[in-house]
């Protein structure tokens, strides 16, 4: 089944549910994907791949929020943001913890044979690609930082 299916068929389980979090989350990703259907770029269809990146945009811009809101104490604010997250994080495959990430940059250090900070972005190009939607750009970053340097 495609994302948009699969937001289709949790829009309606929400609605029945009345569980207003869930319907806001959702309206938002599915008008997400029909504007990224529509660019000019696209030809109507979604690659896997721009789905994991829009929803994955999605969920960090509401962590982001989130953690806005919580620097100014605005707890009110941040919990609704929390939880939209966590509704679209449903859809986004099971991600990786930082050992598992660890041991990727790892290889693909010794594949690339990286030596310093110079070969940055050898290695996150190549493990960005290979964790697509599995780790976010941030923590791949920084552990990529912690071994070359």
């Amino acid at each position: 089944m495609s994302l948009q299916q699969d937001v289709m068929t949790a829009l309606k389980a929400a609605m029945k549910a009345k569980d207003q979090v869930a319907l806001t989350a959702l309206r938002a990703v599915k008008s997400a994907i029909i504007l990224a259907q529509t660019e000019s770029a696209s030809n109507g269809e979604l690659t896997e791949e721009q789905e994991l990146k829009l929803l994955q945009k999605l969920v960090k811009q509401r962590k982001d929020s989130a953690a806005i809101y919580l620097e100014q104490d605005r707890k009110d604010l941040a919990l609704p943001e929390i939880d939209e997250a966590e509704v679209i994080s449903q859809f986004l495959p099971e991600a990786l913890s930082e050992e598992e990430i660890e041991k990727v940059v790892v290889m693909t250090i010794d594949e690339v044979g990286a030596e310093g900070m110079k070969d940055m972005g050898k290695v996150m190009g190549i493990v960005s690609k290979q964790l697509a939607g599995q780790a976010d750009g941030k923590t791949i970053s920084n552990i990529v930082k912690a071994k070359l340097s």
